[in-house]
């Protein structure tokens, strides 16, 4: 069940104020008597808290992982998935109501993952959890859960980084920069103020589809669609272009654009991608060596072999810059980036041996 905590007002890193902060967030198991059995679980750019299907009726998009039995056993582990600050699943963000009661659009301020971490310091506070047994995340999550261990070194006792590294590269900002004008240069988007007209889901639909590229391999695409026509399409079927058919790919592009689109706002796609864009766990802590010195926690560093958004030496350049030998494991998958979330069974294992054995 989705519940929602008022943590209170917040300065944001970059200078931002937010007067009234609400997080939404959901959690499966007990809170043991000790506090210690916590844990949290950080979503990726698009996510939302449902990690785990639990007494709903919806899947979870990490349930090969989390639920009763699984690696992270809510029968035994009280888990926490929280809408990150800025997101459009409950947390406040730019569609959340301003203290007059308009939207925030334009208005709401620039959020950096440790902003979020320190939002989320103080609804752990709320929940009685002084410290997390295991921090986790992939993606944009795994950049929470590093950020967690650095800012918070005493509150995390085990971390794990699932194809993430310890900063965004040059690549992945440019990636990131041609979604954001996608949705700026939508007609539709009106600098961020769209919430009494139409929302710019054409240029979120194209962010999409830049995004979905980077998430998966050439190799799996070309397996999957080559460059095949759609079914009873032609993509050489007129003199004009934009009346011509599509290539399977292309009409597989459009999907996923339309899914994000019926469940995305895009203020929050922006938001969120700037907050993932600007990650730099050692950002006014000199070296990553030097920020990640004092972190606690054991690691678990995860890359894809296929991924070519997190490349994999990125993920070997931070597991070297730890304060402890830590080594990666590596996920075999053939998909790329998704593979964190296609091929989870391949992490289930060794996270279970690594940080969540038999009781």
């Amino acid at each position: 069940m989705l519940r929602h905590a008022r943590i209170g007002s917040l300065h944001l890193e970059t200078g931002g104020y937010l007067p009234d902060v609400s997080l939404a967030y959901e959690t499966w198991g007990t809170l043991n008597a000790d506090a210690n059995n916590a844990v949290l679980v950080a979503h990726a750019l698009t996510g939302s808290t449902h990690v785990a299907r639990g007494s709903s009726g919806e899947d979870g998009w990490w349930d090969a992982l989390v639920g009763p039995g699984k690696t992270v056993d809510t029968d035994r582990y009280f888990v926490v998935c929280i809408n990150m600050l800025g997101g459009c699943y409950g947390s406040s963000g730019p569609s959340s109501p301003d203290p007059q009661g308009l939207p925030w659009g334009s208005r709401f301020p620039f959020v950096t993952i440790r902003d979020s971490v320190r939002a989320e310091a103080r609804l752990a506070d709320q929940l009685g959890i002084r410290v997390w047994h295991t921090v986790l995340g992939g993606s944009l999550g795994g950049a929470r859960a590093l950020e967690w261990a650095a800012t918070e070194p005493g509150r995390v006792q085990r971390c794990a980084v699932i194809a993430c590294t310890a900063a965004s590269s040059a690549e992945q900002i440019a990636f990131g920069q041609a979604q954001l004008e996608a949705i700026r240069l939508d007609p539709d988007f009106n600098g961020g103020d769209y919430y009494n007209g139409r929302a710019p889901v054409a240029g979120l639909g194209l962010a999409r589809r830049i995004a979905h590229i980077t998430y998966r391999s050439e190799a799996e695409l070309e397996y999957r669609f080559g460059n095949g026509a759609q079914l009873q399409e032609d993509p050489l079927g007129s003199a004009l272009p934009a009346a011509r058919g599509r290539y399977a790919v292309e009409s597989y592009l459009d999907h996923q654009a339309r899914k994000l689109a019926d469940r995305f706002d895009a203020n929050s796609y922006l938001l969120l991608t700037e907050a993932l864009m600007s990650h730099d766990v050692a950002r006014g802590r000199g070296s990553v060596r030097q920020a990640l010195a004092n972190a606690g926690a054991e690691f678990f560093i995860a890359a894809v072999d296929s991924d070519r958004l997190y490349l994999p030496q990125h993920s070997y350049e931070l597991a070297a810059a730890l304060p402890r030998k830590t080594g990666v494991h590596m996920i075999s998958a053939p998909i790329g980036h998704d593979g964190f979330l296609t091929d989870v069974e391949q992490i289930g294992v060794p996270l279970r041996d690594r940080f969540f054995g038999a009781p």
